[in-house]
């Protein structure tokens, strides 16, 4: 039996969508979590301060490029802000569209959990089973850092999946438009920012069914495996997400809208195959002495074991101190990320060897396989 007070929040949630907006067309943007809620972390980047700087990134993006617009933030530093009041500053501004921007992970125990990638879009969702389910309890378990917070979300358990029920009562007028929204931000997220295409879906997020507008979650890409932190940590990676969501958002405005919402070309974007370029070589780190000695020189079509021990979001200077010491380190580009790598052989027993002692050094580095300067998978 549902509980009469869930049934009055759905009640009173439905009640809301009808409300009337007028004005400026308003884009809330809530970056994910803040403060003490750091939500996912890498090996040295938190979640709470990507959302940050890319919620703050979209924003002025929108402010500089598309006249009329207002941009409001649920927080603009990093301050831990209930979930509920991320909603009630959306619809106490009678927001337009609301933008939760968010990084994901996966558990610290999953098998890939160092090679899984990829953006998503979440809207409200009936579904309450699997993977989808798994993301929104996670980030609905913020509430639980709030005194008393049974009482401000009406008994709602976050990690229970039968209080989810009262999810299945609202049934959104807005779920067309939050549908149109994140397939535009996805598709951004794909062709802008060069992400994993894991597609737009639908789970039960509790900011997504107490606002009263088209609402979508975004998740950026994971912060859990190596190189994405490394993406999702510096400037570059930043800037092409948040270019990526504010041309998800600006194309939103332009075809559901009469606003006049002028085309801004994004500052970067995903090469076509006929537009890329092989990969260079890495200048040599003048460093004292290799960990071992690389194969013969051979040609395009022979396959080469090598190990990789490093990523940087930019090239770095030969004899840099990030090396380690290790000389003769060649590199190869994968998106926005320069990996390097070190030894070549015809020979995978030989990689082996050399990955013994470099592990000494970087304890995460591996073999891969390459061929014509290409990594092979």
């Amino acid at each position: 039996m549902i509980p009469l007070r869930m049934l009055l929040v759905a009640v009173m949630v439905v009640g809301s969508m009808l409300c009337t907006r007028m004005g400026a067309f308003t884009v809330v943007l809530d970056p994910g979590h803040g403060g003490s809620d750091v939500g996912a972390v890498g090996a040295t980047v938190k979640e709470k301060d990507v959302n940050l700087a890319v919620a703050k990134r979209v924003g002025k993006l929108i402010e500089s490029n598309i006249p009329g617009v207002k941009v409001v933030y649920t927080r603009s530093t990093d301050v831990f802000i209930p979930l509920q009041e991320r909603c009630n500053v959306a619809n106490r501004v009678k927001g337009d569209i609301f933008v939760s921007i968010h990084t994901n992970s996966v558990a610290a125990d999953s098998p890939n959990r160092k090679t899984v990638n990829g953006a998503s879009v979440y809207t409200l969702g009936l579904n309450r089973a699997g993977t989808n389910l798994d993301v929104a309890m996670r980030e609905n378990s913020v509430m639980q850092l709030e005194d008393d917070y049974t009482a401000t979300y009406s008994g709602f358990d976050p990690n229970s999946a039968e209080s989810y029920i009262m999810f299945e009562l609202h049934q959104s007028s807005n779920i067309e438009q939050s549908l149109h929204l994140a397939k535009n931000i996805q598709t951004g997220l794909v062709e802008v920012a060069d992400r994993k295409d894991n597609g737009v879906r639908q789970a039960p997020f509790w900011v997504l069914v107490r606002t009263s507008m088209p609402a979508v979650l975004v998740e950026l890409d994971f912060i859990c495996n190596p190189d994405v932190e490394c993406y999702l940590g510096c400037d570059e990676g930043r800037d092409n997400l948040a270019d990526a969501v504010f041309q998800g958002i600006s194309r939103y405005i332009a075809s559901a809208t009469t606003i006049d919402v002028p085309k801004v070309k994004p500052r970067s974007s995903k090469p076509k195959a006929s537009e890329k370029k092989p990969a260079k070589k890495a200048e040599k780190a003048s460093t004292p002495e290799a960990p071992a000695k690389a194969a013969d020189d051979v040609d395009n079509n022979t396959i080469l074991y090598k190990v990789q021990f490093l990523t940087s979001p930019r090239p770095l200077a030969a004899g840099s101190a990030a090396f380690k010491g290790i000389e003769d380190a060649d590199s190869y580009r994968d998106g926005n990320v320069v990996k390097y790598t070190v030894g070549s052989f015809k020979a995978p027993a030989g990689a082996s060897e050399l990955l013994r002692e470099v592990k000494k050094k970087f304890p995460d580095a591996f073999i891969i396989k390459m061929k014509g300067g290409e990594r092979v998978k």
